[in-house]
């Protein structure tokens, strides 16, 4: 068949898209291979002791104990089926007792308050003293971090001057090592210097420090309209991660602030607003593919009284929890031990209820991809792939899918390990 354009022409013409795929290769490298949280909860940092995560995984386990101490209860409580209570309370009750939290905040904002000078400063020593015990002991959660306040006129020097006490003393306790998944949150961004100031913070203390260039990361917390879109209507959401210079790894949404500031009354505040799914999408759209992890707000009705209050608070939460899933956001923030019960019912339930599908199509799908490449097919569809692949990787991440579940797709443990579709794909090819 004869071509209307020779090759030197489509060379020609194609030659400024090597630069722009490259650039757009960059900027948008997929999703990170590490694991992420489904959860941060956060406490005020006059509270915070070593064996915080711990003793939450106890008071945890009594109010599952206490509110739902058997299948039958868990699935009244959760509006379960009774197969999938059976199912699922074991797996809730084995992950509270050994890892009853996944990511911890210590907070010197909202859940600590203004305090003088000197008071704050004795906190931020003792606080970090005791992350550096943690460490020694082996009592840290996986992830763990503090929230400074924010940047803004009337709080930005008592944040920075907490951040250097915190970790001047915690990583002379710890002889210079960060604990695994540590992490600072900046709330309340308005505008990109915010996130350009801690960076520039984090770039004068490391060398001080004696930490590598980037070993400090932070997250933003997005809680303000100018957060999400900027003055000119704009997208606000990747100029503050641009701002950031590398060191930004998640967004949260700050869902009562955010309302709050969208002039929504107290009344009507929750995470199912429409304006919290405004920014949500705002932030899932300009951040889709950039590595930076999502991450929902709170449920602010606590589970505490009798059991038909648990119970209410429990279905609340997990309503919230299921919505956020279903939306593409996987991690969300906790308020109170007993929370912890109803965030992995949730996100437990939630694996266990698609995973006989999900394994089904998953299997045809690599038998597919599989038959594609021994044939010498082009097989064009492996983001949907990797969609498959990542259910499986974050459910094995959080306990909800066991190790065997995950085999029965066919994959290896090497091939899940690889957490990459096309590497799968690529493998199969070379071992025919």
């Amino acid at each position: 068949m004869k071509l209307s354009l020779d090759s030197a022409e489509i060379e020609r013409i194609s030659a400024p898209l090597r630069a722009a795929n490259a650039a757009f290769a960059t900027r948008y490298p997929g999703e990170r291979p590490d694991r992420q949280p489904v959860h941060t909860i956060y406490g005020g940092a006059h509270l915070f002791r070593a064996d915080a995560a711990p003793r939450l995984g106890q008071l945890a386990l009594q109010a599952l104990e206490e509110h739902a101490p058997d299948a039958a209860t868990l699935a009244e409580a959760f509006a379960l089926e009774p197969r999938l209570a059976e199912k699922v309370r074991p797996r809730v009750l084995h992950k509270l007792r050994t890892e009853p939290v996944e990511d911890l905040r210590i907070d010197f904002e909202d859940g600590y308050g203004v305090r003088p000078d000197v008071e704050e400063d004795g906190h931020a020593g003792s606080c970090a003293r005791e992350v550096a015990r943690g460490h020694a002991e082996g009592l840290l959660p996986p992830f763990i971090g503090l929230r400074i306040k924010s940047l803004t006129e009337d709080t930005r020097k008592r944040a920075l001057r907490t951040l250097d006490l915190f970790l001047t003393a915690m990583l002379e306790g710890t002889r210079g090592a960060l604990p695994s998944g540590f992490v600072i949150t900046l709330p309340k961004l308005q505008i990109p210097e915010h996130a350009a100031a801690l960076a520039d913070a984090l770039d004068v203390l490391e060398p001080r420090l004696g930490l590598s260039c980037g070993a400090l990361r932070f997250e933003i917390m997005i809680e303000q309209t100018q957060a999400v879109l900027d003055a000119t209507g704009r997208v606000a959401v990747p100029a503050l991660v641009d701002a950031a210079r590398g060191r930004c790894v998640a967004a949260h949404l700050g869902t009562y602030d955010y309302t709050a500031s969208s002039g929504v009354t107290a009344a009507h505040q929750h995470m199912g607003h429409p304006a919290c799914e405004f920014a949500k999408h705002c932030m899932q759209a300009s951040l889709g593919g950039t590595g930076v992890w999502l991450s929902d707000g709170a449920t602010n009705v606590m589970p505490v009284g009798d059991r038909a209050t648990v119970h209410a608070a429990w279905r609340l939460q997990a309503s919230n929890v299921h919505h956020s899933l279903v939306g593409g956001f996987y991690q969300g923030w906790d308020l109170h031990p007993a929370q912890l019960v109803a965030r992995f019912t949730a996100v437990y339930a939630f694996y266990l209820e698609a995973l006989p599908a999900a394994t089904a199509r998953l299997s045809a799908f690599v038998g597919k991809a599989a038959q594609a490449t021994l044939v010498g097919d082009v097989f064009d569809d492996a983001a949907t792939g990797q969609g498959l692949l990542n259910f499986f990787l974050r459910g094995l991440g959080c306990g909800a899918i066991a190790e065997g579940e995950a085999l029965a797709t066919g994959l290896t443990l090497d091939e899940l390990h690889s957490r990459s579709f096309l590497k799968i794909l690529a493998g199969r090819r070379a071992g025919r």
